[in-house]
């Protein structure tokens, strides 16, 4: 099976701006070879809207992003794909070319997960002298229709999937085969992916659903 490419969309419920792109990125959930992981974040919440998904760790993990792609602000909305490459996405042929950038050869994702069934964790997989941090990302798969009564799209309705709940670092990965312990179940019908990242806001070099 090819790596799963990452497709991270930062939105907020009271940008206008923003449900084109959702729309787009939303088209992508079928497809087997893509993780698609929809975060909400808050500051657009002073506008009047206070958005029904919106975590501050999802502004903390954009700013990450911001910093390490020499961004001087945030904005919404944005694609992140591989932890490589952004863009606003509005564009569905836009967006196709931001996804064929991050599939390229030169940034092959170099270190497989494996889940164990029985043991309740992850093994990592990958050359020896490579770092990463590894989280475990939860998120709800099913479509959701919000009502939206003030702000930007105040009267709409607007569609929502893949909608990360939280986000949690388990360890860090030091290169070679480790083994990780999930601290989260499914139990709760979310579903659960987990990501190697080369540091804060750093390359996707590792990615699995679980």
């Amino acid at each position: 099976m090819n790596p799963l490419t990452v497709v991270e969309l930062f939105q907020s419920q009271g940008c206008s701006s923003c449900p084109p792109t959702n729309s787009n990125v939303l088209k992508l959930v079928d497809d087997p070879n893509m993780l698609v992981l929809t975060y909400d974040v808050t500051y657009w919440d002073k506008l009047g809207w206070k958005d029904t998904f919106g975590k501050s760790a999802f502004d903390q993990r954009q700013w990450e992003y911001a910093r390490a792609l020499q961004r001087r602000n945030v904005f919404t909305p944005q694609v992140i794909v591989n932890g490589l490459f952004d863009g606003v996405g509005s564009d569905a042929r836009d967006l196709q070319t931001l996804i064929a950038k991050g599939r390229t050869p030169n940034t092959k994702q170099s270190a497989e997960i494996f889940y164990m069934i029985h043991g309740g964790g992850i093994t990592v997989i990958g050359p020896d002298r490579q770092y990463g941090i590894v989280n475990v990302v939860r998120y709800d798969s099913e479509q959701v229709q919000v009502p939206i009564s003030r702000g930007e799209n105040g009267g709409r309705t607007l569609a929502h999937s893949h909608v990360v709940k939280d986000i949690t670092q388990i360890g860090s990965w030091t290169g070679g085969r480790q083994d990780f312990k999930l601290i989260h179940t499914s139990d709760d019908g979310l579903k659960i992916a987990v990501l190697v990242q080369a540091g804060p806001g750093g390359p996707i070099i590792g990615a699995a659903r679980i």
